[in-house]
């Protein structure tokens, strides 16, 4: 399952307050990246990785390998992923540069 196809699968009216979501869900997605969004548990919390590399459009079709081990919902694969996407632990100015980039896909295309 990619990204776009959790994002699709889950209940929309339950995260029609979150930004993220919304913007992730209306993103379109593009098929240039072989990454994997890799899902398993560290020290008891679900660890989310590879959800910062290429543009949106490029995580948004990415794969998620859950590792066999996990036994966790739709909802709460995607609550664990978006937490990790989000801008918690940084500034305002901080998040606002961070989406500037991802959603700069010459940025973006230079990165990878």
């Amino acid at each position: 399952m990619t990204l776009r196809e959790l994002l699709q699968s889950v209940d929309a009216e339950a995260y029609a307050s979150i930004p993220l979501y919304e913007e992730l869900l209306t993103t379109k997605p593009e098929y240039g990246s072989g990454n994997r969004i890799e899902v398993k548990l560290v020290n008891g919390e679900i660890a989310v990785s590879n959800v910062h590399v290429g543009s949106l459009g490029d995580i948004v079709a990415c794969p998620i390998n859950v590792a066999p081990n996990l036994q966790v919902t739709k909802m709460q694969l995607l609550d664990a992923i978006l937490k990790e996407m989000s801008h918690k632990g940084f500034t305002e100015t901080e998040a606002d540069d961070f989406w500037d980039g991802m959603t700069d896909l010459k940025k973006a295309k230079i990165i990878r």
